[in-house]
């Protein structure tokens, strides 16, 4: 998209944190926003945030792990604004702990939030970018956990690579047409995502202090200002740019694991099961 002025866009986790940023930099450049989010107070204050910087914006509260509540938040966004141009796929929730011994609720909750939510966010949304031929932009909002597997962190992880290997396929899919397609995949950025128990829904045990949060919440206090990631991601729909990355300094980790990825490969090519095979 290279003039994104007057368009639609909507913002799932839009009341706090990158979506915030993403819904104040979309409107800076002259964009109508439709944030959704699962918290009506924080989701009222930043609809009046952004009426505040004079902004078109409204508001909806959804539960992307819900596809009616998703699917209902789209059918909001058509009656507000009457189309939509831009989805952004940007609530996500974490939980820690080993593969084999989280709980059954929590690798549930996060991959029916992380990755069901994604894929009912497109489901519901792209049709109808689609629909009126003007073209637009999806996004969806992985993590450096969708491109390194970071020990205890099996359910997020999972998700995160999921989500990006899903945006990858759309990437493919809409090479000849008119939607752009991104991943985002931040580093460490300021966000209240160490608190996400708070918003947890019943069916999965309902809210509940985080554990270790104090220390969370500090190394992401010091994580980059999500305004910041709004504005890059701006950038990235206006430059059609597929990968999203926050903080350049992580590119090691993605060098190390193609490292690993290629010495599997020089394995193989001496493996002597495939030697026998003739391979």
């Amino acid at each position: 998209m290279q003039d994104v002025t007057g368009k639609v866009a909507f913002i799932t986790g839009g009341a706090s944190g990158m979506g915030l940023g993403m819904a104040r930099a979309f409107g800076a450049a002259g964009m109508k926003v439709m944030i959704g989010d699962i918290e009506q107070e924080a989701l009222d204050s930043a609809v009046a945030d952004l009426k505040e910087r004079g902004i078109d914006a409204a508001g909806v509260k959804v539960d992307v792990a819900d596809r009616d509540s998703v699917f209902g938040a789209a059918d909001a966004t058509i009656a507000a604004f009457g189309k939509v141009h831009v989805l952004c796929n940007n609530a996500g929730i974490g939980v820690t702990g080993k593969s084999e011994k989280c709980a059954m609720e929590n690798w549930q909750w996060v991959m029916d939030v992380n990755l069901w939510g994604v894929i009912y966010g497109l489901q519901a949304f792209v049709p109808l970018i689609e629909s009126h031929g003007e073209g637009g932009h999806v996004m969806s909002t992985a993590s450096m956990a969708g491109m390194v597997s970071f020990r205890y962190m099996g359910p997020y992880n999972a998700t995160k690579f999921a989500v990006v290997t899903i945006m990858e396929t759309m990437m493919e899919e809409h090479r000849e047409d008119n939607l752009g397609v991104s991943v985002l995949c931040p580093g460490v950025v300021a966000t209240n995502i160490a608190s996400g128990t708070r918003n947890r829904q019943e069916r999965y045990g309902g809210a509940r202090e985080a554990r270790d949060i104090d220390a969370n919440e500090e190394m992401l206090g010091k994580g980059l200002d999500p305004d910041i990631v709004g504005e890059q991601v701006l950038e990235a729909i206006l430059e059609d740019q597929p990968y999203i990355f926050t903080d350049p300094n992580m590119r090691k980790f993605i060098i190390k694991r193609n490292e690993r990825l290629m010495a599997g490969y020089d394995w193989s090519e001496n493996c002597a099961a495939l030697k026998k095979a003739g391979l």
